[in-house]
Parts: structure tokens; sequence; C-alpha cells
């Protein structure tokens, strides 16, 4: 069976996600990257796609001449998806393009510069039919996918508290910002929105505590901060949290936390139990108890459930790691390229993938604690964007 074929919009030199997206892709073996528009700069985005060794007729200008260049290929030579790994401001106009064309699309998040965009993304997306994802990689650890079962297993009882904290230290101080690519955009709103640190980090804790409790946020109350003097958006996030099922909870975001490195750690309790999990120890779960002993689950040994097992490679006692959980999404989204294509039914794994929707609430989210941010008033609801 070929491989899915991928082209890549971003991720060029001096670029940090666009490799890890190709290494996470190849890491399996299904998926293989065939073009790319790696700069809006032309000949930067040929000197990156000279150095991925990809023939210089697949390396386009822009993501527009690649788009039709592609699509004017045989279908079993074109692109089958197009991975977004830009600034935020352009994952939506790719992102329509791409749909538009006929291209399924992986994109990193969030996924688009406003929450208006998201909308129009998702009606794009169901009127064509096609693929969407999007990168909130930390779902693909196993000891998270474990986390999840067990809660929807109802072994921790009801859920009544989450405590998600997400603290990293790189832009502690102005000088962090100088001669840096990566805090350059990511603190300039006209290329990352209207938030840097909740639209970097926190959207990634909120997505964690969604998908392991498998109930919603529903209302929050937000304080986000600019600490650095000088900037124009937030480096520092505290957000109460409410969630349909009557559960409270905490987030903490913080890019200001000096000494952190990337720290994402989530805690949820039940009326029964409790877990923690941490992303810097991310092959142990603990389950906690009161009237038993604390457990540890470790990943890759038979106990564990069928879609940690499904999305661990390696015996138990090797670390599986960032890498790993980035390519988990990847083969999912390709397991759901293939079903696709050839129109049978994805299996479990394959589904398990963040998509549209995620893409939906992750910009919900961002703008909500924003506005909850700079009222006075107490407790924002979260809007009401079904998912179709």
């Amino acid at each position: 069976m070929a491989k899915v074929r991928m082209g890549m919009v971003g991720g060029g030199e001096g670029a940090f996600i666009g490799a890890v997206h190709r290494w996470a892709a190849a890491l399996d073996g299904e998926i293989e990257l065939v073009c790319g528009a790696f700069s809006s700069d032309p000949e930067k985005s040929a000197r990156s796609g000279a150095a991925l060794h990809l023939p210089a007729e697949r390396v386009y200008p822009s993501y527009q001449a690649m788009i039709e260049g592609e699509a004017a290929l045989p279908a079993e030579q074109r692109m089958q998806f197009v991975a977004i790994v830009t600034p935020n401001h352009m994952h939506f106009p790719v992102a329509q393009a791409s749909l538009s064309a006929g291209f399924h699309v992986m994109s990193d998040k969030p996924a688009t510069f406003t929450l208006d965009e998201a909308l129009q993304l998702r009606e794009l997306v169901n009127e064509t039919g096609l693929l969407y994802g999007l990168t909130h990689a930390y779902t693909g650890y196993p000891m998270v996918k474990e986390a999840r079962q067990r809660v929807a297993a109802n072994q921790l009882g009801s859920i009544r508290k989450v405590v998600v904290e997400y603290p990293q230290g790189w832009l502690a101080s102005a000088e962090d910002e100088a001669d840096n690519k990566q805090a350059a955009w990511r603190l300039d709103p006209k290329q990352a929105g209207i938030s840097c640190c909740i639209g970097d980090i926190g959207v990634h804790a909120a997505n964690l505590a969604e998908y392991i409790t498998g109930s919603h946020i529903s209302k929050i109350c937000a304080d986000l901060t600019p600490v650095v003097p000088g900037r124009q958006l937030d480096d520092d996030g505290s957000i109460l949290l409410r969630f349909d099922n009557g559960a409270k909870g905490v987030l903490m975001a913080s890019q200001v936390s000096v000494g952190e490195e990337n720290a994402l750690k989530i805690r949820a309790y039940g009326d029964q139990g409790g877990l923690e999990w941490s992303q810097q120890e991310p092959n142990t779960l603990w389950l906690k108890y009161n009237d038993r002993p604390t457990e540890m689950l470790r990943t890759g040994l038979p106990y564990l459930g069928t879609l940690a097992q499904a999305n661990t490679r390696t015996p138990n006692g090797h670390p599986e790691g960032y890498l790993e959980a980035f390519a988990n999404i990847y083969m999912a989204f390709a397991g759901q390229i293939r079903a696709f294509e050839s129109g049978c039914v994805a299996d479990e794994r394959s589904v398990d993938c963040p998509g549209i929707n995620e893409a939906v609430r992750g910009m919900a989210f961002i703008e909500l604690a924003v506005a909850a941010s700079n009222s006075e008033v107490k407790w924002h609801a979260f809007p009401d964007h079904q998912a179709t």
C-alpha cells in the first residue's frame, strides 16, 4: 500500500514546529512529504525544499502555487493532504484554499486567527466532506488516552474538580525576545491574534481537560496579563472553569514562570478517586484514592486499555515522548484518509484525532478568555457553537 502523500505550508529554515511535524508524520512510515511551500520568501522555500531533498519542481514559491501545481498532477502523484505550520494568521487562508481545491488539511493550533474564521472553516469542511485534523498533540500520549478511558469507565466516579497548569519560562524577560523568531511572531498581534499565552499554550490545557474528562467547559472567569512591560499580548493567565457536568476547575498558563520548561500537568478528581498526569513524565499515570493505596500505571503494559495500547510503539520501560505523541495524531489522520479513500469506516484509533469541532472550541475559548479578562463581569458563558 502506497504511503499517504503530504504537502507542507510553512516550516522552512529557522522554524521550530515544521521539523516536529515532519518527523512525526514520517515516524511510522505511513506518510511521505512530497511537496511544500516552506516560506513566503520563494528563495527560502527553495533552500528549505532542497535541504529536504525534494525535487525542485515540487518546491513552490507560495501556497497558492503549490495548491494549483499539485491539483494539476495525476491523482496518484499529487499530495493528498496539506500540513499547515505557519504563524496563526495564515492558518485559515491556507486551509480554505486547500479544502476548496479538494485536499484534506492537518493544521497546527490554534486553527485560525479568529473564531469567525473557525466557524467558516467548519462550514467548508462540512460542505466539501473532506477531512480536517488539528495537532493538539498532547492528546496523543498513551497515558492521556488511558486517563480518558478510565474516566469514561467511571473508575473515578463523577468528576467534580479539574486542575490543569501549563507553565513555561522562555518569555520571562524582554531580552528573551531578542533575535528569537518564535517569540517575535507569538507576541505580534498581527501574526498571533488577540492572545499570546492563552492562544499558544492555554488552549492546549483547556483541550486536555476536556479530552480527559469527556466534559465541556461551560463558563469561565479569566485574568490575563502581559507581565513583561511593553508587550501587547498576554504572557500569563489564570482562569476559573465550570464544566457542563457540574465540575469546577482551575487553569493556569504562563510563559513567564522562571525555571519552568514545558510543565503541562493535569489533575482530575471524582467522588471515588483522582488522577494525575505530567507531560514531563509522560509514561506515568497516577490514580489516587482515599481507601486504598495510590496506583502507578505505566506505558506499554498489558493492563492498559485499547487506545493506550494502540498508541504505544515500544516495550514498557522505553520512553515514549513528544514526537511519538505527535506521530499518533498523524497516524490517526493517515488512517482516516485511507478509510475515506477506500469508502470504509475509520477504526477506533483513527477516529481518536482532534478535528474541526476541537478547532472551533479552541478559538471560542481563546476569544472568551480575552473578553472575560477585559470585563468586570465575573462569569462568562462559553458560546453555544454546536458541533455538526
